[in-house]
């Protein structure tokens, strides 16, 4: 009998860490990929641009828990190491390392194999200033954004919102603008102008209005006994940190509070009135909301209708063909039994019965 001894392969890197520039304030993110029998351990070192620093190895949540570093082994190693929030502090060179020597962590004994070694060098720049600015005036918006630093070379120029991209162009100036027609009320939110540099350098704006509260529907309907739901909304920026319900002249609903229950999460907000009453619910509702420019309100009407509504155009289709009926009846009821279709008599047959015995009387040869 023969035993099979596992096939032992010295570590090997899959991928490396590439090199990166980044700005000041901006992350980084580095990739290592082993494999090997048994599979091997991934490690991260790093050394400054200090003459006399050396290689220090690092550890997750190290730098002020700026650094955050996951691996997995699973048939192979992988391993980030992921940086927020860098700093001139940062640049230098990233080390991954790998082993499956069974001492490479042991204290006294050296190991067999030495640690494989992949490095990437990390460059911080000094984020330079960008002047950003809008103006609103003649029923358009103008996001203007300015570089101050002449040092970078500049080969495009791309404006977003959000996700979207608004404009690109491939000009060389340190100015750039995009026009938004409509009133800032209509275009308020977060937009950001992009500079085509390496590394990319970014822009920042708020364009920030009042609650721009809307009602999913101006008016409601419900029927008695049901649960009614008034949904408003706001689409402006910045969102919702408050909402409030209240009705005409009155306090603020309290959730929870009779057959109120209110969930707001964020620019939307729902009132639930449960078991609807036609003379306690119907009226006008109004949804407040508050952000960290002012407060904005919108309304909605609620008309509660009796359950029997939805019958009255049954009931009353029905009323009429009973009517319909009633005067057909009436009208073949006084009709005459001699009545025909085309207005002519029927004339009587010569032969009658005579009595109730069942006798019938013949005409005789004398009578013709």
């Amino acid at each position: 009998h023969f035993a099979l001894i596992p096939l032992q392969l010295v570590a090997g890197f899959i991928k490396s860490p590439l090199s990166q520039k980044r700005l000041t304030q901006d992350s980084v993110e580095l990739y290592c990929e082993a494999i090997g029998n048994p599979i091997p351990e991934i490690q991260w070192w790093f050394e400054g641009n200090e003459p006399n620093e050396t290689y220090a190895q690092l550890w997750d949540g190290a730098r002020q828990d700026r650094v955050k570093i996951n691996a997995t082994y699973n048939l192979h190693s992988t391993s980030t190491i992921y940086i927020a929030n860098l700093t001139g502090d940062d640049s230098g060179t990233y080390e991954c390392r790998a082993s499956n020597d069974p001492d490479r962590n042991h204290l006294s004994k050296s190991p067999k194999v030495k640690w494989i070694r992949s490095q990437a060098n990390v460059f911080v720049i000094e984020r330079p200033d960008v002047q950003t600015g809008f103006s609103d005036s003649t029923g358009k918006l103008i996001l203007s954004c300015n570089l101050t630093d002449p040092a970078f070379a500049v080969e495009g120029h791309e404006w977003k919102h959000g996700d979207k991209i608004l404009q690109t162009d491939t000009e060389s100036s340190a100015f750039t603008s995009y026009i938004i027609e409509g009133k800032k009320e209509e275009h308020s939110g977060i937009y950001e102008c992009i500079y085509k540099t390496s590394p990319e350098i970014k822009g920042e704006m708020n364009i920030s209005v009042l609650p721009q509260v809307v009602a999913y529907k101006k008016s409601e309907h419900g029927n008695e006994g049901d649960t009614g739901v008034l949904t408003c909304k706001n689409p402006s920026f910045p969102p919702v940190s408050d909402w409030v319900w209240y009705r005409n002249d009155q306090e603020s609903i309290v959730n929870g509070s009779g057959r109120y229950i209110i969930k707001s999460s964020g620019n939307k907000t729902e009132l639930r009135i449960l078991k609807l009453n036609i003379e306690e619910d119907t009226g006008d509702y109004h949804c407040s909301a508050t952000n960290s420019f002012g407060k904005g309100e919108a309304t909605v009407n609620l008309r509660v209708r009796s359950r029997l509504a939805a019958l009255w155009p049954f009931l009353g289709i029905v009323a009429e063909v009973l009517v319909l009926v009633t005067i057909i009846f009436i009208y073949e009821k006084r009709r005459k039994p001699d009545e025909v279709l085309d207005g002519k008599v029927m004339p009587q047959t010569t032969r009658t019965r005579t009595s109730a015995r069942g006798t019938l009387t013949k005409q005789g040869p004398g009578d013709m």
